[in-house]
C-alpha cells in the first residue's frame, strides 16, 4: 500500500485558477460526461470530495490528489488538486500518471480470464502444466522448539485459481519467515529496479518453498507476478506488448505503461513520504528499506526496464484506470469493444475463498465489500475493489452502478484515511 507558509499561498493562487481550468480538461473531454444531478447524484455534496482532499493538503499530509466519480456510464466528477511536484510548484492535473502498483493486479486477472475464453487454460490446472518450474513444491516449516526451518512436500500443487485467489502458498518480500529467502533468491516485487525479465524472476520464485500449501488460507502474494508470466506462455507475447494490444489499445487507456516514454514522464505525479517525526516529505532519491522488503519511486523511469511486473509493475491515469473499471462494471463491455463474456466477469466478482476465510471475501483479481461481513462504511454489498501501494484506490458497484477512483502517491501514509473518505464522500452524493 508522500512547504513553507509562502509556498502554500502560492499553491492556492495556481491551484484557485487551475481547478476551474482543468477540473474537465483534454482527458476529461474524451470520457463521457454529465451533471451530477443526471444521474442521482449532488453537486453540492460531492464538492465534499474537493473539501476534504484540500483540507488534507493544507495539513500537509499529502501533496495532491486526484478523484473521480461516474454513476450510469457518465463521468460527473472529476479534479484534480494540490502539487504534482511541490518542489518544482507544478500544479496536479486531471491527465496526472500515478504509479498504480497493486492495482495491476486486476488488469493482469482480466489478461487471464481473457486467456481463459480463449480456452487455453482451465482455472483448476497446476500452474506447473505451463511454468514447470514450479512442479513438485515445498512448504518452509519453522519448528516450533527453534531448530533450523526445513521444507517438506506440499499436499498438492498450485493453480492457476490459487493465484488468483492469493491462496498459493507464495508470499511478499516483507514476510517475516520468507523474505530473507526472496531476498537472497533476487525475487522482484516490481517496486525497484530490476535487472531481470518476468520469466527469470518466477523463475527464481520457484526456488523459495511456500509458506504453506496452496489453498489453506489467504496470503497476499506474488502470485499475480506468476500469472503475468502464465500471460506471455499462453499467449506468445511478452505481457506489455499483450497488455497494449489485448486491452490498452482497444479500450482507448493511452497512457497506461510499465515503463513511461520520456515524453510522459513529467507528468508522473512524484511520490512522497509521511512520518509523524518528519511530516510529509519527498521521496528520497534512494530506495526506502523496511525489514527485508526495499522499494523506490524511479522505477517507472530507470533502471533495465526489463521486467513486467503483473502484480505491481503499471502506471496509469485516472481516465485509463476509469475505462477498464467502466468494462468491468459494464460485464466486460465497454462502447462497442468487449473483452470478456459477462459470466466471466461475474465469476471474478464472486467470492472464491468459501470456507478458507470467514471474514474475507475475495474473488478472481478483486477484494469484494459486504459478503461475509456487514458492510462497515458506505457503500454496497457485491461491490468489487483493491487498491495500491502508493495511495491509490478503487471501487467498482454494480448495485449503484457507480465507480469511484482516487489517485494520490504516498508511502508511508501515515495512518491517512482519505482515501477511504473520498470513496465514503462519492456514497453520501446519492440522492435519488
Amino acid at each position: 500500500m508522500r512547504i513553507s507558509a509562502k509556498m502554500i499561498l502560492g499553491f492556492r493562487s495556481i491551484l484557485a485558477v487551475g481547478l476551474l481550468v482543468t477540473s474537465f480538461a483534454a482527458a476529461a473531454q474524451e470520457l463521457p460526461s454529465a451533471k451530477p444531478e443526471s444521474v442521482g447524484l449532488s453537486s453540492e455534496r460531492l464538492d465534499r470530495i474537493a473539501a476534504k482532499v484540500q483540507q488534507d493538503i493544507d495539513q500537509k499530509r499529502i501533496a495532491g490528489a486526484v478523484t473521480l466519480v461516474a454513476r450510469h456510464g457518465k463521468v460527473v466528477w472529476f479534479k484534480s488538486q494540490g502539487a504534482l511536484d511541490r518542489e518544482a510548484s507544478k500544479p496536479m492535473r486531471n491527465d496526472a500518471i500515478f504509479r498504480i502498483c497493486s492495482m495491476t493486479k486486476p488488469i493482469t486477472s482480466l489478461a487471464v480470464m481473457m486467456l481463459y475464453e480463449d480456452g487455453r487454460f482451465m482455472l483448476d490446472d497446476p500452474i506447473s502444466k505451463y511454468l514447470p518450474e514450479f512442479k513438485n513444491p515445498k512448504v518452509l516449516v519453522k519448528p516450533a522448539n527453534g531448530a533450523e526451518p526445513y521444507a517438506i512436500p506440499a499436499a498438492r500443487e498450485i493453480t492457476i485459481r490459487d493465484l488468483l485467489t492469493h491462496t498459493s502458498g507464495l508470499t511478499y518480500n516483507w514476510n517475516e519467515v520468507l523474505g530473507e529467502r526472496y531476498k537472497s533468491a533476487n525475487v522482484a516485487h516490481g517496486l525497484l529496479p530490476y535487472d531481470g525479465t518476468i520469466e527469470e524472476n518466477v523463475k527464481r520464485l520457484a526456488t523459495v518453498p511456500l509458506l504453506f500449501t496452496p489453498g489453506a488460507r489467504w496470503e497476499y502474494s506474488l502470485g499475480v507476478d506468476v500469472l503475468g508470466r502464465l500471460v506471455e506462455v499462453a499467449s506468445g507475447m511478452p505481457l506489455d506488448q499483450y497488455f497494449r494490444t489485448r486491452i490498452f489499445e482497444p479500450l482507448g487507456m493511452k497512457d497506461t505503461y510499465f515503463y513511461l516514454p520520456d515524453n510522459k514522464v513529467d507528468r508522473l505525479a512524484a511520490a512522497y513520504t509521511y512520518y509523524p517525526d518528519k511530516g510529509l516529505q519527498r521521496f528520497p532519491d534512494t530506495p526506502i528499506t523496511e525489514g527485508t522488503f526495499t522499494y523506490s519511486a524511479d522505477y517507472p523511469y530507470r533502471g533495465p526496464k526489463k521486467l513486467f511486473a503483473g502484480g505491481a509493475g503499471l502506471n496509469s491515469t485516472a481516465a485509463d484506470y476509469y475505462r477498464f473499471c467502466q468494462l468491468m462494471l459494464q460485464g466486460g463491455k465497454l462502447g462497442d469493444v468487449r473483452l470478456l463474456s459477462r459470466k466471466s466477469v461475474e465469476l471474478m466478482s464472486h467470492d472464491q475463498l468459501g470456507t478458507i476465510s470467514s471474514d474475507q471475501a475475495f474473488g478472481l483479481g478483486f477484494g469484494i465489500e459486504g459478503v461475509k461481513t456487514p458492510l462497515h462504511e458506505l457503500g454496497s454489498a457485491g461491490s468489487f475493489s483493491w487498491g495500491g501501494f502508493f495511495y491509490t484506490a478503487f471501487s467498482i458497484d454494480p448495485k449503484e452502478d457507480m465507480i469511484v477512483i482516487f489517485m494520490g502517491q504516498l508511502h508511508p501514509t501515515g495512518g491517512l484515511e482519505l482515501d477511504g473518505q473520498v470513496h465514503q464522500l462519492a456514497y453520501q452524493a446519492i440522492v435519488d
